[in-house]
């Protein structure tokens, strides 16, 4: 029998249960998962988050119910699902690859677990006193996000010796994850001598406008980490090659959905990392006690295809530094 019949037959029967069985049922925990992105999104990404929850002992539907609330890359959303979850009692709260995700938690619950998995320095961003103690309610995953944006820019002036100008694509909605990513992009173009022009967009025709500034200012684009554009990367990624403008940006996702280059954390393993800690969390361990892991795979993605659109040549230095060549 199909797992999908199995779950049908189960709810369509669930009335005539008796009594002690659907009292167990009542008494599974329950997980509360707070996406930033949209289901959709998710479909390749959440084997991961279920494998960490397995290797603790959990199964979704078995031993463990799960709240999915999902914001569809608008951050306005984000404080009002929260309280969702928080009104739901759940026993845990994962928040995946979301920094404001993960502050709007902070600041709506001190008491119920979370845990994230947040790109740049938790304890710069306020949400964990160290990474070995985190000392609150809060633990997770960090990735190294801030940290290797001068190497985006590097890899952006190797395959455009000419470059003069970078356009840094942010979302105004995310203040103060973008402000962080500014003078980290600021820092390293200084060192090249390069131009830095801000653009914003939190709606798809802001994002179309922004692709036509940076070409008319003849500037590559480096997309920030961000809900809005990763939940629209093969839009995102279409109005690049639209516009012919050179784009790098955080995650594979990107070139896998025609975009030119990509240099970050795969998820995958993070997304893991954060259903094992789930699962032990509800086994009874304390987020305070549970160090954040630091995520320090890094891989190069670069999509011929892209590059042939927009009529760039990738030098073979590139080709042989990227983890994988789309052709």
């Amino acid at each position: 029998m199909r797992r999908r019949e199995f779950i049908t037959l189960l709810g369509g029967g669930a009335a005539a249960w008796p009594v002690v069985a659907r009292a167990q049922q009542s008494a599974m925990p329950v997980i509360g998962f707070l996406g930033a992105e949209s289901p959709q999104l998710w479909a390749h990404r959440m084997p991961p988050f279920h494998q960490g929850l397995a290797q603790a002992g959990f199964v979704e539907g078995r031993n463990v119910a799960i709240e999915y609330r999902w914001a569809h890359g608008h951050n306005d959303r984000l404080p009002a699902l929260a309280a969702d979850l928080i009104d739901r009692q759940v026993s845990v709260i994962a928040v995946p690859t979301s920094t404001p995700a993960t502050l709007v938690l902070k600041a709506a619950t001190k008491t119920i677990p979370v845990v994230f998995n947040v790109g740049g320095d938790p304890v710069a961003a306020g949400l964990v006193a160290s990474l070995n103690r985190p000392g609150g309610n809060l633990t997770g995953v960090a990735t190294l996000g801030l940290e290797i944006a001068p190497k985006r820019i590097e890899l952006l002036h190797e395959l455009l010796p000419n470059l003069a100008a970078v356009a840094v694509l942010l979302n105004p909605t995310s203040p103060a994850l973008a402000d962080a990513q500014v003078n980290a992009v600021a820092a390293a173009a200084a060192k090249l001598k390069l131009k830095v022009h801000l653009l914003r967009a939190s709606t798809e025709a802001e994002l179309d406008q922004a692709f036509g500034e940076a070409r008319q200012l003849h500037a590559a684009a480096v997309v920030s980490a961000d809900s809005f554009f990763l939940g629209r990367a093969r839009e995102v990624a279409s109005l690049a090659a639209h516009h012919a403008v050179p784009t790098i940006y955080t995650l594979r996702d990107y070139p896998m959905a025609g975009g030119l280059i990509s240099y970050g954390s795969p998820l995958a393993d993070g997304d893991r990392t954060v259903g094992l800690y789930t699962g032990r969390i509800l086994k009874g361990e304390k987020p305070a006690d549970l160090p954040v892991q630091l995520a320090t795979k890094i891989e190069l993605v670069i999509n011929l295809k892209a590059a042939k659109a927009i009529g760039l040549d990738v030098p073979d230095r590139l080709l042989a530094l990227a983890d994988e060549v789309i052709e």
